[in-house]
């Protein structure tokens, strides 16, 4: 059993919480808010005035908090995390921040001797309520060693990312997709709602494709991902069907910004001459050439 201090008892905190005190855990723990921290006090943890204060004698400290800024001043602020943290302590920094602020605030306990790693998680609440989160973890592997068993105490998947502030990073990656798939898949549904389809026919059909199981785990896998160019759908074919999107929502008067923006950028990997290679394979390389990741 360990002291552990938790700082933040927002939606995400308040699920996670319950889940270490089972796990047989002593928790110290402190939110800006009296009536957030009240619960988790009446399920036995010590409700701290400060974040010093929840942080003291602790094995290991989390923040989960809503801006970088905030979680500096947690940690750097008077009473403060580090001024409660002892040396022999590892700060778990669990919020969606910029990997640069991670980075920071790493530096700058680092500079006083003490260890930190940054877990950002993965799914909503409710799966923190039953121990389904997800953490994608940047630090040393030491540090991610020696936070693990806490972390599955709160989560069925937890990945190292490689250093501090990679964790920060996957996380904005997987939350970007998530957010513009999420538009598109409005703006798909609301093409097909205007030429009189019905959702269910159109969700019935885009759950059994890429366009709703995910490229990811479907196409890339043997294309883009393993750089093969050959086409098992050719880059020039996906332009054109863009376009022909994009005329029917004119038509319809429907907003397909993000097919806008794809169909140019599909008309940039074609203008390269990589019409003929296999879509997903093709678009990665524009896009990476685009963002001076290759020559």
């Amino acid at each position: 059993m360990a002291k552990i201090g938790f700082i933040g008892l927002g939606q995400m905190g308040s699920a996670m919480c319950p889940n270490l005190i089972d796990c047989g855990h002593s928790l110290q723990v402190f939110d800006i808010s009296k009536s957030a921290a009240d619960p988790i006090g009446n399920l036995g943890a010590k409700v701290s005035s400060t974040p010093k204060e929840a942080a003291l004698d602790c094995e290991v400290i989390f923040t989960i908090l809503p801006i970088g800024s905030i979680v500096e001043d947690v940690v750097f602020g008077s009473d403060g995390i580090s001024e409660g943290m002892a040396d022999s302590a590892i700060f778990v920094e669990m919020s969606t921040i910029l990997p640069d602020e991670t980075r920071s605030i790493g530096k700058r306990l680092a500079e006083r001797g003490l260890s930190m790693v940054d877990a950002p998680v993965g799914r909503t609440s409710a799966h923190a309520v039953n121990r389904k989160s997800t953490f994608m973890v940047g630090g040393t592997k030491d540090d991610f060693n020696r936070v693990l068993p806490f972390l599955e105490c709160m989560g069925e998947a937890v990945t190292y990312c490689g250093e501090l502030g990679s964790g920060a990073t996957v996380k904005l990656v997987n939350n970007y997709i998530a957010a513009v798939s999420n538009l598109v898949n409005a703006e798909g549904l609301a093409l097909g709602l205007s030429a009189g389809v019905s959702e269910e026919i159109m969700v019935e059909v885009i759950s059994k494709t890429p366009a709703g199981l995910g490229h990811i785990t479907t196409t890339w896998p043997k294309k883009a991902l393993v750089d093969d160019d050959s086409p098992a759908f050719m880059l020039d074919l996906a332009r054109k069907d863009i376009g022909l999107a994009l005329a029917a929502g004119s038509a319809s008067e429907i907003s397909l910004a993000t097919g806008t923006v794809a169909h140019e950028v599909y008309s940039k990997a074609s203008a390269a001459g990589r019409g003929r290679q296999d879509w997903t394979t093709g678009i990665y390389r524009t896009v990476k050439k685009l963002s001076k990741i290759v020559d």
